[in-house]
């Protein structure tokens, strides 16, 4: 990412300082996901999809990308850690530092990040795009070690625009429900869940899925797709962005 962007101030409504541990055993903040009746945590049980076997994308990576709306190349290097069942990214592009939390479904990653030697405050949910229209989530906060799901039942709408019925089971095993509206805006969605309070994030789709950061202003998110050489090909914004950027991360 580059300072171009000035991500710190405005890249980062979607898509929340804590050291990020080696056992990255955090508690989050309760801004950082959506809410339920014991956390603002979004949860709930995943598809045969989101479940399926998984490549470990942990490694080294070199990335090279371009800014958001035409804003300049970037090169730098990407750090990707396994914590558990989520993944932790850092990058460095120049001067500048970010890291954030990721989750993986299948060939698909999605992850919040912010400006920074850590990603405290944010989080991301990847949603698969089922061919009636549902949403399976799979979503991670950073500091915390476990990914959580959601299931989400479209009641109007088309295409991913439209309102959902959410169920889902938080970190300390209450289960939830409550409602979703998913709204194009600029570049991507914007997404706003009720269980009683509410939160909002904002996302990119890609072909069957959709990432979305949650978080607050400082937040962005990224969705990659992993390709057959383990490398990822991602398109990252902000809560709003009329263009989003674009990154190729290569292994080392």
């Amino acid at each position: 990412m580059n300072k171009s962007l000035n991500i710190a101030s405005c890249l980062i409504t979607a898509l929340l300082l804590a050291t990020f541990s080696a056992g990255c055993n955090q508690g989050s903040d309760s801004d950082a996901a959506p809410p339920s009746a014991n956390s603002t945590a979004a949860t709930s049980n995943a598809s045969t999809a989101n479940n399926s076997a998984t490549k470990d994308i942990s490694g080294s990576y070199t990335i090279s990308g371009q800014n958001e709306g035409g804003g300049g190349d970037y090169l730098g290097e990407l750090t990707v850690t396994k914590r558990d069942e989520v993944y932790q990214f850092s990058w460095k592009s120049g001067q500048k530092t970010y890291d954030g939390v990721g989750v993986q479904a299948g060939n698909s990653v999605g992850v919040s990040f912010t400006e920074g030697s850590d990603g405290k405050g944010c989080g991301v949910i990847l949603y698969t795009i089922k061919p009636d229209g549902n949403l399976d989530g799979k979503s991670g906060y950073w500091g915390v070690n476990e990914a959580e799901t959601e299931s989400a039942t479209r009641t109007s709408g088309t295409d991913l625009e439209g309102s959902y019925d959410i169920k889902g089971t938080n970190t300390g095993g209450k289960s939830y429900e409550g409602k979703l509206n998913v709204k194009k805006q600029g570049a991507g969605y914007g997404f706003e869940w009720n269980t009683g309070n509410t939160l909002k994030g904002f996302g990119i789709r890609g072909a069957n899925t959709a990432a979305v950061g949650i978080g607050g202003a400082k937040c962005g998110f990224v969705g990659y797709d992993v390709q057959p050489d383990g490398s990822l090909e991602g398109k990252w914004g902000s809560a709003g962005s009329p263009e989003v950027g674009t990154e190729v991360a290569r292994k080392k």
